[in-house]
């Protein structure tokens, strides 16, 4: 990879097939560091609850992406539940996936320094969490450098997570 993926917003109806295909094979080749989703009617459904969503595209194909929600849906997550009890209005993260070959070359860096531009207009908060069990150290520790600070945590039956926020 020699230049950054081009970073393309997109909502509910706009994604063509193809995107939505990649995004869910691709979320789901990433579980557990993201939730996996039962069907691509899921994905569907999901991003219809969303409010800013990027796909990182190299050449057509979907590299990455990034799904996130305002406070209000009726998005049924207990991680996303966990920030409704916490702040009167924020963006939250659901889910970021890079694939490899294209992680650690400032795609990451360059999704989030767009959700904080988009956050920054509306004075939002960015919340999300990291999953602590299984451990996923690269996330915890990308989202430290991005200057999250870690506001609780959560255990689950099969798995704990961390919330940040920034």
């Amino acid at each position: 990879m020699t230049a950054l993926p081009t970073l393309e917003q997109f909502h509910s109806g706009e994604q063509n097939r193809q995107w939505l295909n990649e995004i869910y094979d691709m979320n789901q080749a990433n579980t557990p560091n993201v939730g996996s989703l039962d069907s691509i009617e899921d994905l569907e459904q999901l991003i219809s609850l969303s409010t800013y969503n990027l796909v990182a595209l190299d050449q057509g194909a979907v590299v990455g992406f990034i799904i996130c929600l305002r406070e209000g849906t009726s998005y049924g997550s207990e991680n996303y539940k966990f920030f409704l009890n916490k702040l009167k209005k924020f963006l939250y993260v659901d889910r970021v996936c890079i694939k490899k070959g294209y992680r650690r070359a400032g795609l990451g860096k360059a999704i989030y320094d767009n959700i904080f531009l988009e956050a920054k207009k509306y004075s939002l908060p960015v919340s999300l969490e990291v999953n602590t069990k299984p451990l996923n150290q690269g996330s915890l520790d990308f989202h430290e450098l991005m200057g999250f600070d870690q506001i609780g945590a959560k255990d689950f039956t099969h798995h704990s997570v961390a919330y940040f926020i920034k």
